[in-house]
């Protein structure tokens, strides 16, 4: 028996202890009334660039014949995934049962009572990663449950260092430009710089990365500072002195996955869950010529974006004791186990951080777990949607010399203080 099949076979196991129909699954934890209900049910999700999602829902419904889950794949682009469950949620649309939420929806899902509340005793919340856990409360209620984590990783060319007698990948942003100077016949950095999520994610990691912040422990907006300025200035800089490609401005996740893949990057910053794509041999030049690394900052290590993914039940669909079973088979240790053998994706489980036969596969997970205990939200807010839009808007035109770092920051300060309420 091969190791794949022995963890399909836990996997199976597990799906199995899930199914029950006890009278636990029924009762939400204070309101929003049961969770009641049996039969069919649907996974709305983005595009499955793992591959492994169907494998995982197969394995739920062999063992759930009268439960069947169906995948119902949203576009690739996270602002259309969010329209998309946004309509589907203001028309009471009964056509999605389970929703994958990016962690930053729940608060705007949640005050809008598009998604119910789960009951904390059908989880063992001491078990996940707590920053994971925390993305899916709103009012100290549990309204989604951590699926997959994620946080910002520089991915780096082993082989090409190591012919420039450069022994560590950078901890700075000098030190990145200075290993730049040394590697010639290919572009330096990039990150996701088109007007979308990812823009607000690389522009909140070089803030954060520079000392600054978006929005303070206080709750109020402080984006208008000299740190601020700076981590902006290294997004500027780096792409009018071309260490940053003039084409990186239209890259979103799966393009500089490409561009990196292709041999034309040095250094890129990206999720983890680029790592097992970019080491399939003959898809991949790069293929275990790569390693990863903790993104640099102004004057030591950076700070990630958190970033991930969370399992919610629409307020409006059948079958919600299902929906919570089909939760719970997701996350649990042998299913996000599988699924991190089988994709790379961040588990939010802590244990599978630690687990010797996962680290000798992965050898990131190390850098990955400490890069997510340093991780940093992007701002809880209901109106969310507008304040990302804000954030975009503000560093797209400075890259894109329509606007100087100085403007671009104090229109943001201003903005962002009309979206934001403490």
């Amino acid at each position: 028996m091969t190791r794949w099949t022995i963890v399909a076979a836990s996997v199976a196991m597990m799906a199995a202890a899930c199914s029950s129909g006890g009278s636990d699954n029924k009762t939400d934890s204070s309101k929003g009334g049961a969770l009641s209900g049996r039969g069919p049910i649907t996974l709305a999700t983005g595009k499955d660039t793992s591959g492994n999602l169907q494998n995982l829902v197969n394995t739920w419904n062999q063992q759930h014949p009268k439960e069947q889950a169906r995948i119902i794949e949203l576009p690739e682009d996270a602002d259309a995934q969010r329209q998309q469950m946004v309509q589907n949620a203001q028309t009471k649309s009964n056509a999605y049962s389970v929703l994958n939420l990016d962690v930053v929806w729940t608060a705007e899902f949640a005050a809008n009572q598009w998604i119910a509340q789960l009951p904390k005793t059908q989880f063992d919340l001491t078990k996940f990663l707590p920053s994971a856990t925390k993305t899916g409360e709103y009012r100290n209620n549990l309204y989604a449950a951590p699926w997959k984590t994620d946080s910002g990783l520089l991915y780096y060319r082993k082989d090409l260092l190591d012919k420039a007698g450069i022994t560590a990948p950078p901890k700075t942003w000098a030190e990145m430009q200075q290993d730049c100077a040394k590697v010639k016949g290919v572009n330096c950095y990039a990150g996701q710089f088109e007007k979308y999520e990812g823009l607000t994610v690389n522009f909140s990691e070089a803030v954060e990365s520079a000392g600054g912040v978006v929005v303070g422990d206080d709750g109020k907006p402080n984006v208008n500072t000299p740190q601020a300025k700076e981590g902006l200035n290294f997004l500027v800089n780096g792409f009018k002195s071309g260490m940053i490609p003039k084409e990186a401005i239209s890259y979103k996740e799966e393009e500089s996955r490409r561009a990196f893949e292709k041999g034309n990057l040095l250094f890129y910053r990206q999720w983890p869950y680029a790592y097992a794509l970019s080491n399939k041999k003959g898809d991949s030049k790069v293929a275990d010529k790569f390693a990863v690394a903790p993104l640099p900052g102004l004057s030591g290590p950076g700070a990630p974006t958190l970033g991930g993914h969370n399992l919610a039940i629409s307020q409006f669909a059948p079958n919600k004791a299902t929906a919570l079973d089909f939760i719970k088979y997701l996350t649990s240790e042998q299913t996000e186990r599988a699924n991190l053998i089988a994709s790379s994706e961040a588990p939010t489980l802590a244990s599978l951080y630690d687990d010797p036969e996962l680290q000798k596969k992965f050898p990131y997970l190390t850098t990955l777990k400490a890069s997510l205990q340093n991780a940093k939200p992007r701002p809880q807010a209901v109106r969310y949607n507008d304040v990302t839009t804000a954030i975009q808007e503000a560093a797209y035109s400075a890259l894109t010399g329509k606007s100087t770092t100085d403007q671009a920051l104090a229109d943001l300060q201003t903005k962002l203080g009309q979206l934001i309420t403490p």
